[in-house]
């Protein structure tokens, strides 16, 4: 099982971000999947949720600015990131929850 995340980077406050997550190695369209992140000293936080029928689901701290989508076709899924804030830095993680599969993670860091 692979889950490989893409797409972070370094960006001043206001910009917007597109992540994506491939996943191989299990029946990708069959599961739940989700974006945490973790910044540092705190603790990981589910920003964001898609079910395998396209529901989703936010964190109150993110709504109306992220939004979770899939291509269960490409194996891949995303979050799209708009108006970042400095708040927003942390590493952000794709994962199936539910079953304990993870990606390592990529870095999102915005300066204000």
């Amino acid at each position: 099982v692979q889950l490989v995340e893409s797409g972070g980077g370094s960006v001043q406050a206001g910009a917007s971000l597109r992540l994506s997550c491939v996943a191989s190695g299990f029946t990708y369209s069959s599961h739940y999947m989700a974006w945490f992140r973790q910044a540092p000293g705190l603790e990981r936080e589910r920003v964001a949720g898609i079910t395998q029928a396209g529901a989703t689901i936010y964190a109150d701290s993110v709504k109306g600015r992220f939004t979770i989508s899939r291509d269960n076709a490409a194996n891949t899924l995303y979050l799209s990131i708009d108006s970042l804030q400095p708040e927003d830095t942390a590493m952000y993680y794709c994962a199936a929850p539910l079953q304990g599969f993870w990606g390592r993670g990529t870095q999102v860091t915005v300066s204000s």
